[in-house]
């Protein structure tokens, strides 16, 4: 899916969940970009969408906010991976959910890449995790 759909006026057009847009306010976001105006809805359908923009479009927002919102948060096992190219996008990723959720209580991310021990990413698998961001290493590249 390229973007390109008309902008609707605010995110709450797009079906988002209160504490969701509660979040996107705090953070100053007025309006959807056009790949989350196109995105958001399809994907709080529950159908899977492949979207394509350019950096600095709001990708990350377009499948992080209805992922949030569709969230069930007593549920302690991974609800959603992302995967990402690199560890430093991992980190990103991983913040920018936190951002978005900063108003659903209990809400836990753990970003995975290489160069960091098993140990604690083990532990907080265990503790429980709703989104997981994983940059995978390929065998013999960090």
């Amino acid at each position: 899916m390229k973007s390109g759909a008309a902008n609707p006026g605010t995110f709450a057009d797009l079906g988002l969940e209160a504490r969701v847009l509660q979040a996107l306010l705090d953070v100053g976001y007025e309006s959807p970009t056009p790949i989350q105006a196109a995105t958001i809805p399809v994907l709080l359908s529950g159908t899977d969408v492949l979207g394509q923009a350019q950096t600095g479009t709001g990708k990350t927002a377009a499948f992080a906010l209805p992922l949030l919102s569709r969230l069930d948060l007593r549920q302690r096992s991974p609800q959603a991976l992302v995967l990402v190219p690199t560890r430093e996008l991992a980190i990103q990723v991983a913040e920018a959910f936190q951002k978005y959720a900063v108003h659903l209580p209990g809400f836990h991310v753990l970003p995975i890449y290489g160069g960091q021990s098993y140990t604690p990413q083990l532990s907080a698998l265990k503790r429980g995790v709703h989104v997981v961001v994983d940059h995978p290493v390929a065998e013999g590249h960090p």
